[in-house]
């Protein structure tokens, strides 16, 4: 039996007496935790030890590379295109990965997405493409290579070899309350981003009820910590500060928001949702040496579409079959006449998930139809009697609770209402 260098116990005083973990520290006890060797109830200790007292971001990097030494490294230097890849930090109707991998790859630059599942309020890009029938997330690696090849666009699941420590903490943090933890959230997202092998990164850190962050200076540490570890590492890497107040666009749930996908790939769809699609697209393109090219000439020309509908084929997905609707639906009228001046994202995301469409624990499945549709942003007039939101569920007993999950969600007043920027900043 070999000796370990360490003991778990001296490593988390360490951390409890806000002292600095020495690399050497941090590579074992990542190592040994992915072992067996550190137990969940000391790597709890740990991460509420982070939690409470931070880290420097020395630390935070070191603890990146560790988590990505856990496993492979995907290498995508045979491909003929520049790599470019997106992460969201998640927020509600968030659906932008969807015509925005597929518009990027139309404009020639390959896009390794690996995506994941909902959890809670916030939507997972997984279980949206689930509701096309016959589509697949498990790729192996051989497969999303050659999808690459072909397609130059992929959404998929992180293979198991991928940062198999950071699949085991982040388990672990969700169940010992220290998932908001900062050091803790970038290297978690930075060591899957790194290890995946993509050229250029461009992060989409949302703020307001509806997101992770939800105070705006916590969303802007989170992000400038994500640029330094991706700059680090060798990643082109920028961040977007983005709203996440009111839901993303007029739909929450997964069939209805491959819907509204399917419209701004057509040209249509919300503006916000139009908007943020491009912006997200136009950094990508220039971080991967393509800023020469407009990404909206691509969509107005179905080109995107082209790509999307190549890309659902080669996941065994069918473009053309109807997405499933949901049996059973409420509407909610508005009380007043007058402006909508609030439309709470964290109410409406919970609603959303209450109604089915999302999970409360990891493998819990999820209905494919149900959501929130909104027939009114911020900033529009309404009357009163006019439609507001329309509930949708395979379940329909679930209505009384969503419906209390939206109880104050939104407000109608007499009056202009003062609109927040979807883009609020750029960060790298």
């Amino acid at each position: 039996m070999s000796i370990e260098p360490f003991a778990a116990t001296d490593v988390i005083a360490a951390k409890r007496d806000r002292k600095t973990l020495t690399d050497e520290q941090i590579d074992w006890v990542v190592d040994a935790y992915t072992r067996g060797v550190v137990a969940d109830e000391q790597m709890s200790a740990l991460a509420m030890a982070i939690f409470l007292n931070g880290m420097s971001r020395a630390e935070i990097a070191r603890w990146t590379a560790a988590m990505i030494a856990s496993g492979e490294r995907m290498d995508f230097s045979s491909l003929s295109r520049p790599t470019a890849d997106k992460h969201s930090t998640g927020g509600v109707g968030d659906k932008i990965t969807l015509p925005l991998a597929p518009l990027v790859a139309a404009c020639g630059v390959a896009v390794p997405q690996l995506s994941g599942r909902g959890l809670g309020h916030t939507g997972g890009t997984l279980d949206k493409l689930e509701s096309i029938p016959g589509w697949r997330a498990a790729l192996t690696n051989e497969e999303m290579l050659q999808q690459l090849d072909d397609v130059a666009a992929v959404i998929c699941a992180a293979g198991s070899g991928l940062a198999p420590a950071d699949k085991k903490l982040y388990a672990l943090r969700d169940v010992t309350g220290t998932v908001e933890c900062i050091p803790l959230i970038a290297s978690s997202i930075m060591s899957k981003k790194i290890a995946e092998g993509t050229g250029a990164l461009v992060l989409d850190v949302k703020t307001g009820s509806g997101a992770f962050m939800k105070a705006e200076s916590d969303a802007r540490e989170l992000a400038e910590t994500m640029v330094a570890l991706g700059t680090d590492a060798g990643v082109h890497t920028v961040a977007l500060l983005t709203e996440m107040g009111t839901p993303l666009g007029l739909t929450v749930g997964n069939a209805l928001e491959v819907r509204e996908s399917v419209e701004v790939l057509a040209g249509g769809g919300p503006a916000d949702v139009v908007e943020l699609t491009l912006a997200l697209a136009r950094e990508m393109l220039t971080a991967a040496g393509r800023g020469d090219v407009d990404p909206a000439d691509a969509l107005a020309d179905g080109r995107a579409m082209d790509v999307w509908r190549r890309m659902i084929r080669a996941q065994d997905g069918d473009p053309d079959a109807p997405l499933p609707v949901a049996p059973a639906t409420e509407t909610i009228t508005a009380a007043d006449s007058g402006v909508l001046q609030r439309l709470d994202a964290l109410s409406v995301g919970v609603a959303a998930w209450r109604l089915g469409a999302g999970r409360s624990r990891p493998g819990e499945s999820v209905q494919a139809t149900a959501g929130v549709e909104l027939h009114a942003k911020p900033g529009d007039r309404v009357t009163a009697g006019q439609p507001l939101l329309t509930l949708h569920t395979e379940t329909p007993e679930r209505f009384g609770w969503a419906r209390e999950a939206l109880d104050g969600a939104w407000e109608i007043a007499d009056a202009e209402c003062d609109l927040r920027r979807v883009v609020i900043d750029r960060i790298g």
